[in-house]
């Protein structure tokens, strides 16, 4: 059984108004039989976070195109994307890089 993760996530560049405008989330994840990754951690944002319009942020169980994912300030894409296995003390910033017009 893996532990309790305790993570920070963050939302900007507009994402996180569709959080209740809230940037910064300290967060907890429960004990689960397997370890926690980046695709696990979206389902848990969309059950518990995300408060309007997920279809602006997931796309499928990943992330919408356009939104950036930085994993402790590098990019997910070297760090193994949705197969990331998270780090107690992880911070994982998702930062929306669409703008309407």
């Amino acid at each position: 059984m893996a532990a309790p993760v305790s993570l920070q996530v963050e939302f900007g560049g507009g994402a996180e108004l569709l959080f209740d405008g809230v940037k910064k989330h300290q967060v907890t994840l429960p004990c689960q039989p397997e370890p926690w990754d980046i695709r696990n951690l979206l389902k848990w944002i969309k059950q518990n976070l995300l408060k309007e319009r997920p279809e602006l942020f997931m796309q499928g169980d990943s992330v919408r195109p356009g939104i950036l994912v930085l994993i402790n300030d590098a990019d997910w894409e070297l760090m193994g994307e949705l197969d990331y296995k998270l780090q107690d003390q992880d911070n994982v910033l998702f930062i929306s890089t669409l703008h309407g017009g």
